[in-house]
This record gives C-alpha cells, structure tokens and sequence, in this order.
C-alpha cells in the first residue's frame, strides 16, 4: 500500500479507535463504535482497499473522475466508496475524503459526546 501514513492519520483523531474484524479481513476505523473508514486486505493479508463513507452526490462525482474510486465494497454503493490501495489518488485528495467520512460519523453523535471527544482531544 503507498499510503503508509493512512493509519497514524486515523488514529490522531479525537475518538478514533480501531479494530481487527477477522471475518471480513478488515482493519475498521471507528468513532464511537461506529465505522467511518476500514482497510481491506486480500487472503494473503495485503491492503487492497480503502473504504470510506461520502455523501452519495460526492462518492459518484469522484467515481466518474478517478478510476481508482470504486461503489463501496461489500457496503451500501450509495453511501460507501472503496479506493485502490495501490492507486493514484493524491495524499492530499485521501485524507480530505478521509476527514469527510470521519465527520459525517461525527456529527451524527449527540451534542454532549461531540463535546467530550473534542475536550478529550484537546487535553
């Protein structure tokens, strides 16, 4: 995978936790238990995917410009977008899609819990 900074990335999130999901073969990126990113490995155990969560509108606009941008892989194909790990979406590009899908997970926390993730990232 060319984006080796992916998981350092994630985990510098107010909140962020991860997980293994051996089932799936997935490393989960999770905010309050809830999953806004996961790195997707083939049976041999290397990162072919990147799978986060855009709004609709956005996640096919990027799938009609990048071919590297593929529907959701094994998630819902409206609301869930997989990128090639071995693609050529830009740095910058990633870890913008990457802070959407971190805050449309976000924001659909209550009030009181943004709040403490917020002050627990600052402290």
């Amino acid at each position: 995978m060319k984006y080796f900074w992916l998981d350092d990335y994630l985990l510098k999130k107010a909140g962020v936790t991860k997980d293994f999901k051996i089932e799936w073969n997935w490393t989960r990126y999770l905010l309050d238990d809830k999953m806004f990113a996961a790195l997707c490995k083939d049976a041999e155990g290397k990162d072919v995917l990147i799978t986060l969560k855009l709004e609709p509108v956005e996640g096919a606009f990027l799938r009609e410009q990048y071919s590297d941008i593929i529907p959701g892989y094994y998630m819902n194909k409206d609301h869930w977008n997989s990128i090639k790990a071995d693609g050529n979406i830009p740095d910058d590009l990633l870890k913008e899609l990457l802070d959407k899908s971190y805050w449309l997970v976000f924001e659909k926390l209550t009030k009181k819990k943004q709040k403490e993730l917020l002050e627990k990232n600052q402290g």
